[in-house]
């Protein structure tokens, strides 16, 4: 973690961890820059570990995201916001996005 907060360029990490998560609250309680926790779901735990990254100690605060394409999504935002380019792409996707669904639902009704 040192080396990648040494760097000064803009970053996002992203945890995956399951059982008790305490690697998404240790990340962020070692750096600046966000952290989301997207926890992998467990059969063993009929998903109720996901509970261990939302219940964090005081002063650290990790995003927690169940889906990874969701939890991708999200860190391009995130580094969207200090990249012009990256927040036009991410637009582009999402009035692509937009678009689809309009039309999937003109295809449903019969319109």
């Amino acid at each position: 973690l040192e080396a990648y907060e040494a760097d000064p360029r803009p970053k996002v990490y992203v945890t995956i961890a399951g059982r008790s998560n305490a690697l998404s609250g240790l990340v962020d309680a070692q750096v600046a820059a966000p952290v989301i926790a997207c926890p992998p779901y467990s059969a063993k735990f009929a998903g109720g570990d996901v509970l261990s990254s939302l219940r964090v100690p005081s002063g650290v605060a990790p995003a927690v995201v169940l889906e990874p394409e969701a939890a991708g999504l999200l860190a391009a935002k995130m580094l969207g916001l200090v990249d012009p380019a990256l927040r036009e792409s991410l637009a582009a996707g999402q009035e692509a996005q937009r678009r689809r669904l309009l039309e999937a639902d003109v295809a449903l009704r019969g319109d």
